[in-house]
């Protein structure tokens, strides 16, 4: 089995997962939406948790920061246990002034700049998008619970500090709404393996404006997100 996953069987991690980078932030969600939950996962500080939703196995695994990271707990969830609808939930810098800090955007499709890609031996450029299937639930749930959000093209990007200012205006030139350091990894492993993947993010900094979410306003917006994926992951 996993070598960075220590869940003992297959069933101790349920069909549709919840995947925030910060693993304190499943262990959130795990106590405060999940009932029954039990810690399944403890390698390496990263915190995964399976309980119920309303009575439907759900689970929530911490997956760290960039698309390494993401690309390893993604594919041992897909291949060692059956993961089959896997859910991001972040953050993201927005790169256009009427996509504000605390709104919820998701990744329709994620361009970057990283060479993950060359992992599948694809002979062109490939464009990693997400599940039709999660956005439609994710849609509906929007609508049930009256939490709106955008969706659109996003970036993955492999570094955090770039050292050009303004770096950002040629992806946001493209129509780019904004950048996060996950989603691309994660769909081009649920596209080889044919599940279902979707990346929600909450905006907690602005490149245009400089502003940045408080602590109060990331807790709000925050569990906004949890709350669109957790009734996506359900249905």
């Amino acid at each position: 089995m996993s070598t960075h996953i220590n869940a003992a069987d297959r069933k101790d991690i349920a069909r549709s997962i919840l995947l925030p980078g910060d693993p304190l932030r499943a262990k959130f969600i795990a106590e405060n939406f999940l009932e029954n939950p039990k810690c399944y996962n403890e390698i390496r500080g990263m915190l995964g948790y399976t309980g119920t939703y309303k009575g439907v196995p759900v689970s929530v695994q911490g997956t760290g920061m960039g698309m390494p990271s993401m690309g390893i707990y993604s594919w041992e969830l897909i291949t060692e246990y059956g993961v089959e609808n896997l859910i991001r939930i972040g953050t993201a810098g927005s790169f256009h002034e009427d996509i504000k800090v605390k709104d919820i955007v998701i990744g329709m499709a994620a361009s970057t700049d990283s060479n993950y890609i060359h992992a599948f031996d694809v002979p062109g450029t490939y464009a990693p998008c997400a599940s039709y299937e999660l956005l439609s639930k994710v849609s509906a749930s929007s609508t049930e619970l009256g939490i709106p959000f955008k969706a659109g093209n996003i970036v993955s990007c492999d570094v955090f500090y770039e050292l050009k200012e303004d770096w950002w205006k040629r992806w946001a030139s493209m129509g780019i709404m904004a950048v996060e350091m996950e989603a691309a990894a994660l769909y081009m492993n649920a596209a080889y393996n044919d599940v279902n993947a979707i990346a929600i993010m909450t905006i907690s900094d602005h490149f245009v404006t400089g502003e940045k979410a408080t602590a109060r306003e990331r807790e709000t917006s925050f569990t906004d997100m949890m709350k669109l994926a957790l009734e996506a992951a359900i249905r």
